[in-house]
C-alpha cells in the first residue's frame, strides 16, 4: 500500500506542473513527455502518475497518455484504416491488429490452450476460449439475465430482445439474427438453383407454343 502513497511534494509538483499547462503559451499538442525532457520527474516516477493523461479525444472525451495512441484511437471515429493486409486486401485501423490477422494467412497459432491443446493466433481469443473451462460468464444480459462467456455472444443475443436483424438474404429478403443462420438458409437457394439447372436444359430448343399444347399422357 506504501508504495502507492502520493507524497506531500510529489502532489506539489503534480499541481504545479498542471498550473504551468493552463498558464504557459505551450500549444497541448506539444504536451507529450517524450517532447517536453524537463517534465518534473513525479511524473515518470510516482506510481499513480505513471498514465498521466494530457491528450483528450473530441468526439467521445476518453483520455490516453501519448499523443500516438490518440492518433491510433481516433481512426475509430474517422473510419480510417490505413494497414492492408497484402494477401486478401482486408484493412486496419492499427498496424499490430494487421500483423494478428496476417497469422491467419501463415496458418501460425502461436497462443495454445493448456487444458485442451486448442491453439489461436490471437492472445484474446485464448483467453476468451479459456473462459470456457473455467466456467466463467461475465457478461449478462440486462433484460433476462442470461450470461456469456464473450461480448459478442450478448450483443448475438441481445437481437431477440430489439428483434434486430441485421443479415438480410438478397434472394428473398428474409432477415437473420446471426450471420451463421443467413449462411444456413442461403443453402435453400443454391439447392434450388443447381435442381432447377437439369430442367432448364431439358427446355432448350422448345418453342412456347409447344410448351402450351395439351399434353397426352399414355395409357
Amino acid at each position: 500500500m506504501a508504495d502507492k502513497m502520493i507524497t506531500q511534494d510529489c502532489a506539489s509538483d503534480v499541481t504545479n506542473l498542471h498550473q504551468v499547462r493552463h498558464t504557459s503559451d505551450v500549444s497541448p499538442e506539444r504536451w507529450d513527455h517524450e517532447e517536453f525532457p524537463d517534465t518534473p520527474p513525479v511524473v515518470a516516477q510516482c506510481p499513480d502518475h505513471r498514465a498521466y493523461k494530457n491528450f483528450q479525444c473530441l468526439d467521445c472525451g476518453k483520455c490516453f497518455a501519448k499523443k500516438s495512441v490518440l492518433v491510433e484511437h481516433q481512426r475509430i471515429h474517422t473510419g480510417e484504416k490505413p494497414f492492408s493486409c497484402s494477401d486478401c486486401g482486408k484493412c486496419f485501423t492499427q498496424r499490430s491488429n494487421l500483423a494478428q490477422h496476417q497469422r491467419i494467412h501463415r496458418g501460425e497459432n502461436p497462443f495454445v490452450c493448456l487444458e485442451c491443446g486448442k491453439c489461436f493466433s490471437k492472445k484474446s481469443n485464448l483467453l476468451r476460449h479459456q473462459r470456457i473451462h473455467r466456467g466463467e460468464k461475465p457478461f449478462a444480459c440486462s433484460d433476462c439475465g442470461k450470461c456469456f462467456t464473450s461480448k459478442s455472444q450478448l450483443e448475438v443475443h441481445q437481437r431477440i430482445h430489439t428483434g434486430e436483424k441485421p443479415f438480410t438474404c438478397m434472394d428473398c429478403l428474409k432477415c437473420f439474427i446471426q450471420k451463421s443462420d443467413l449462411v444456413r438458409h442461403q443453402r435453400v437457394h443454391s439447392d434450388s438453383r443447381v435442381t432447377l439447372i437439369p430442367q432448364i436444359s431439358a427446355l432448350e430448343g422448345v418453342t412456347i407454343e409447344q410448351l402450351l399444347q395439351p399434353q397426352i399422357i399414355a395409357t
